[in-house]
């Protein structure tokens, strides 16, 4: 399996735009209050979301009554996302990576990226970022982080062997990290690569949630992941229809998947911090 870039990858999704916004897990609500309190949004308010997808954030950031501009790369998921905001009259979603959108002039209070950023070109995002928000604007970065819990049953450790038997050695098979281990990284932006002066500090707030598939919808719930799609039809599809028999037969066709729901978000800084990382920025 070759490595693909990182538009490439993310470009996957493109491909089954339907599953994807059936079977991946949304946001809950006390995370769009904590960001409405956080960052003092409004009905007057004007958000920027990038890589929107179907519109599962973008419905939310709708409900809140604010102005809302979505830019999602995929023609299929823009499609999507079109339909299910339909209802919405303060939402637009145009069809564009962040890196090549073209703004127009427009400035914006909030940047909301919901598990899309670390699609985005760090040369340019950061920086880019800052550009189009208003002074005392705000980045707030949404995620869902698969986790488990001591002692209770998980997916891949009952489906370890069946990995291993259709794709062997593969880097990035592994168990999900502990829940508690997750809420340990509170400080930051997460994976992504920190934006140096141009954003912070960061404010961390963490939202158990879960979800219970049936074996067909698990493997429905991988189908739609990046690692998975990258695989192969010819290897992709007999392990998922195997994983999906393992659940029904060992695991009585019921199976949660949890996350810790987060929020990162962080105020749009000035002057001397932010200046300090423009003057590098072109040799990182």
């Amino acid at each position: 399996m070759a490595g693909p870039n990182r538009r490439d990858l993310g470009g996957v999704f493109n491909e089954v735009p339907e599953l994807y916004d059936r079977v991946r897990p949304g946001y809950p609500d006390e995370l769009f209050a904590d960001l409405v309190r956080i960052a003092g949004l409004g009905e007057h308010s004007s958000v920027l979301e990038v890589g929107c997808g179907t519109g599962q954030a973008t419905r939310s950031l709708a409900m809140l009554g604010c102005s809302v501009t979505a830019i999602e790369p995929g023609a299929a998921m823009a499609a999507l996302a079109r339909q299910r905001i339909a209802a919405f009259g303060n939402v637009t979603v145009e069809e564009s990576t962040f890196e090549e959108w073209d703004d127009g002039g427009r400035r914006f209070d909030v940047l909301v990226a919901a598990s899309a950023w670390h699609w985005v070109d760090p040369s340019i995002g950061w920086r880019r970022a800052h550009d189009l928000l208003r002074p005392g604007g705000w980045t707030a970065l949404l995620g869902n982080i698969v986790v488990r819990r001591v002692g209770e049953p998980e997916v891949y450790a009952e489906t370890a062997d069946l990995h291993e038997r259709f794709f062997p050695g593969n880097p990035d098979w592994g168990h999900p990290p502990l829940e508690d281990d997750v809420r340990s990284t509170d400080e930051g932006w997460g994976l992504v690569e920190d934006p140096g002066g141009l954003f912070g500090p960061t404010i961390v707030r963490w939202y158990p949630t879960v979800q219970w598939f049936t074996g067909d919808g698990f493997a429905d719930l991988l189908r739609s992941t990046s690692m998975y799609r990258r695989l192969d039809h010819d290897i992709r599809e007999p392990l998922l229809d195997a994983i999906a028999e393992r659940i029904r037969t060992r695991l009585g066709d019921r199976v949660a998947r949890r996350y810790l729901s987060v929020l990162r978000i962080g105020p749009r800084r000035s002057g001397h911090g932010a200046v300090g990382v423009d003057l590098l920025a072109p040799l990182l």
